[in-house]
This record gives C-alpha cells, structure tokens and sequence, in this order.
C-alpha cells in the first residue's frame, strides 16, 4: 500500500515515544528530593535535590567539615560524588535536548539520537561514580557519624538511563540515513510547543511540584522531624482550625483585612487603565516617556525601601513633621508612621503609587492595537477628545480589563507580605495583619508547620473556586471566558 509504512519505521516511531516518556522522568527525577542518589550518607541534606547536588558543592559537604577534618570522609570522595551529581545533570540536559529534537526532520532525528544516547552515557558514569563514592564513604572508620546510605532513588535512575542508552542507540540502527539534501527543521506547530516547555517546566517546577508540601497538613510535624505514621494526626489540623476559639478569632481579623485590603484595591482596579488612557493623550513625546517611566520606577523598588522613603518624610524627625513644626502648626514632631489610623487607605495609597505606572503598561499596549481607523472616523464626525475616548478607547480595553478584573477576583486572598511586613508596628497590627503575612508569622515565627499548610491549602482552594466563580460570571454576562 502507499504511503503505509514498514514494520522497521513503526518500531522506530514507537521508540521515540519510549524515548520521550524516558526524558521526561529524568529531567522531573533531577528536582525529586526522594530520588537523589547522591545522598551517600545521612550528613547530606535528605531535602537535597540530584539537581541542587550537581551545581551547589558547598550545600552538598556542608556539613562535613567535622568528618573530613577527622579524616572520616577523603574530600576526593565528595569532589567524586559532586562531579558525578554534575555528570548526571548534564546528561539529563542532554537526553531533554535529544527528545525535544525527536520532533524534527530525519536529520534532527539522527541527532536527537545521538544526544540521547551520549546523555544516557553520561548519566550512567555518574551514576558509577556515586556508587565508587558510596564504596569509598561506607569504608570510613565511624560509621555510626557518617551513617552511609544507599539510595533507592539509583535504581530507579540507572534503569530510566539504560532505557535511554538503549532506546537511542536502537533507534540510530533503525532510522535511515539522512540524504545531503535533507536539512534540520522542525514543523511550526512544534516550534510552538517547544518554545512552549520552558514555561511548562518552570509551572511544574516552581507551582505544582510544591504542592507536596500539602502533605504536612496531615502529621503533627516539627521542623526537623520525619514524616511517619507515628506522627500522622489526620484532619485534626483541619479540626483545629475551627475548633480553637482564639484561632477563629484570629482568622476573622485576618480574614476581614486581607478583603478589606483586596476590596479597596478591586474597587481602584480602574484607575491603571485611566491613567494609561489619558498618558496616551499626550500629544509630547518626550513629556509622556518621562511620565511613563517616571511611575514606572517605584514599581522596581524594594518595599525596604519604600518604608525608608516613608519614614524619611512621615517618621518624627521627617520632612512633614519638621515642616509643620516650623509653621507653627505642631508643637512637637509626631511619628505619623506609628499611627494605627487608617491604616487600609495608607496600605492603599502606598500600593497604588507602587504599582499603577506598572499596571498601566498592559493598557497602553492594548490601547496601541485599537485601529486608529476609529478615532479618524469619529474625529470628521465631530466627535472630540473625550467622546473619541468614551466611546472608542474605553471599550477597546474592556476585555483587557475583564480579564485582570477575573485575576484579581481570584487572587483576593493573596496580598503579599512584603508591604505589610515593613509597615507593621505595635500601633497597627490588628489592622495590617493580612493572611499571608499571618501565615508568615505563624510558621516561621511560632514553627505551627502543619497548622499554617492547612490554612495554605484552604486558601488555594478558595482561590481556585473564585477563579471559576468569577469566570462563569463573566461568560454569563459577557458571553466570554478566559479559563
């Protein structure tokens, strides 16, 4: 039959999917903690990732200072176990490239292979060197200091490796060989994905992968403990939550701040897109750069810094206090700072200086795509300046504003730390307390683990169910959805 292909291309087309679901474990395995073959001995961090053991030799020996002083552990057997850590990165690296080049053109299928096969090698050496490395460390004359261990995690590597090695070189037998006129290309709809997998990888990586951190919820977990069902409670952390009056009492408080807070800042989230529709109506181009950048800048600062500038004009020797004290109006400086009046439309007025030059970007590049045919046919019309803006300008950034409208629905519950971090004081606590700062305080201040995961969970949850909320709103009203 044409076109149909033979038995020796359907193996070589089934090998690559082989070959990809191989890549894709050892690059994930690299950032799994309970994988880590480099954890020869129980002085390595059992939190140490493979691929943290590979780039980091001094978070690697940390903590064998003492034993190598001792001469317990040879340094040239840790420099051994790093570089052999480092060898497997590489090699996944490499074996990540070779699946990624699977979807290209003949030529750049022969490569993939090759880059394959060599990060399958090279993963396989440093896998031998971290077993010579164990050999070397389970030698040392106190063992019960040094507590050598063989991880579990090397099998499994060493077996994704193999299937690696073998798959690749399989596959350069079976693929035929690529003719001078064939060139390395890859289709568009790939080019796509693949420039698509970073940010894929950075979301796995750096959003779902903590979510095993969920799991402190259920043992009654101190910090340096190991999970275990000897410490396994359940829900009563989740009991806890609403059993404990002083806890509810203090969630309340929280809880009403963290929507105050949101609230006001939902309530002013049109004020970004006024401010980018009236920058545009500059007519000055140097005026208006300079205007754009000039409330752009606060966005890039610290919020360190923001309380500093603050207290270099609110604090009782500031620029306020000594200005009224000299006109007669204040007998005395006052720390305007220290006050706990008002404190949500101070958090307000603060954040809006910091962030609506940066909230106004989106706008303008929005308001640059708005076809200008519009405003030329309203102006012989007769419309004027703020009709063609009413009229054309606003509800060209509607959508734009729907859609950062639905995010901020669904982040209500997030305010950040760092503002109100810097900004807390004795006088107003009570009302500056927002969750995530509570949460801030509750855990790495009072060590309350499980207590603070819990609250963590609830929050994402609730999050995730505004998200939709807010969307099936938006789809009902407006006829459209972003999720």
């Amino acid at each position: 039959m044409v076109g149909s292909k033979s038995p020796k291309d359907l193996m070589g087309d089934k090998l690559f999917y082989v070959i990809r679901i191989a890549v894709l474990l050892a690059v994930i395995f690299l950032f799994v903690p309970g994988l880590n073959p480099a954890k020869v001995s129980g002085l390595i961090n059992r939190n140490l990732s493979l691929f943290t053991s590979g780039i980091s030799y001094s978070t690697l020996t940390e903590d064998f200072g003492r034993a190598i002083k001792k001469e317990w552990v040879q340094e040239s057997t840790l420099q051994l176990l790093y570089i052999s850590s480092m060898s497997i990165c590489i090699g996944a690296a490499a074996m990540g490239a070779g699946g990624c080049m699977t979807l290209g053109s003949l030529k750049f299928k022969r490569l993939s292979a090759l880059t394959a096969a060599i990060g399958g090698g090279l993963e396989m050496i440093g896998l031998a060197g971290i077993f010579i490395s164990y050999n070397q460390i389970s030698m040392t004359t106190n063992v019960k200091k040094v507590e050598p261990q063989f991880q579990s995690g090397f099998w499994i590597i060493l077996v994704v490796a193999a299937v690696v090695l073998a798959a690749s070189l399989l596959e350069l037998f079976l693929l035929p060989k690529a003719s001078k006129e064939d060139k390395y290309k890859v289709e568009a709809k790939y080019q796509l994905f693949l420039m698509f997998m970073p940010f894929i990888a950075l979301i796995a990586v750096f959003s779902y992968l903590p979510l095993l951190g969920w799991r402190y919820a259920f043992f009654d977990y101190k910090v340096g403990d190991t999970l275990s069902m000897n410490n396994f409670v359940g829900f009563k952390w989740f009991r806890e939550l609403l059993k404990n009056p002083a806890t509810v009492r203090d969630i309340g408080r929280v809880l009403k701040n963290t929507l105050v807070m949101s609230g006001l800042g939902i309530a002013t989230s049109w004020l970004p897109m006024a401010f980018a529709i009236f920058l545009s109506e500059i007519k000055n181009i140097k005026y208006r750069r300079f205007v754009q950048v000039f409330t752009t800048i606060p966005n890039f600062i610290s919020w360190v810094l923001v309380y500093a500038i603050a207290f270099c004009i609110f604090s009782t020797d500031g620029f306020v206090s000594s200005l009224f004290v000299n006109m007669g109006i204040w007998d005395q400086g006052a720390n305007l700072l220290m006050s706990g009046e008002h404190t949500w439309l101070k958090m307000l007025g603060w954040g809006l200086w910091k962030g609506v030059g940066w909230s106004a970007i989106i706008y303008i590049a929005a308001i640059s795509g708005i076809d200008q045919q519009l405003y030329e046919a309203a102006k012989v019309d007769g419309a004027g300046r703020f009709q063609r803006m009413w009229h054309i300008t606003v509800p060209g950034l509607i959508p734009t504003f729907c859609v950062l409208l639905l995010m901020a629905v669904a982040n209500i519950l997030s305010n950040g730390m760092d503002q109100y971090l810097v900004f807390e004081n004795a006088t107003n606590t009570n009302a500056i307390m927002v969750l995530d700062l509570y949460v801030y305080r509750l855990g790495i201040g009072q060590g309350s683990i499980p207590l603070t995961t819990v609250i963590g969970m609830v929050k994402s949850i609730v999050s995730v169910t505004l998200l939709f909320a807010a969307n099936g709103i938006s789809k009902l009203i407006r006829g459209e959805s972003i999720v």
